[in-house]
């Protein structure tokens, strides 16, 4: 195997032969392309909490759950009868009338947002 040679710019780096798949640091990736697609994913999601009235136990949160997790762009939906909120996680804002039917849907009342 060859010997590979280095030398020092003039900012005191070291600089790696042309054709060296290896960055400045000694890695094969700079890491910024894995950055900006975790941070372009994680802007993406829009946390809302809703108030929902009548939610009484478990089965009250599971069928509130399950309609809101049937709207387009819904990634996680997490009710919470004691309290009457449903958080709901989406990739963009949800139309609000859409929310409301979903609610209605499974028995139950949107207040509005929390």
């Amino acid at each position: 195997m060859a010997a590979e040679t280095t030398t020092q710019t003039e900012h005191g780096q070291t600089a790696r032969p042309a054709g060296s798949c290896c960055s400045p640091g000694g890695s094969c990736h700079d890491g910024t392309a894995g950055a900006e697609t975790a941070a372009a994913g994680a802007a993406a999601e829009v946390t809302t909490v809703y108030e929902v009235t009548g939610m009484t136990c478990g089965h009250c949160e599971g069928a509130v759950t399950d309609e809101l997790s049937a709207l387009t762009g819904v990634t996680s939906v997490k009710a919470e009868a004691a309290t009457g909120r449903v958080t709901v996680v989406s990739q963009v804002p949800l139309d609000e009338d859409a929310v409301r039917a979903a609610v209605d849907e499974a028995g139950y009342e949107l207040s509005g947002r929390s």
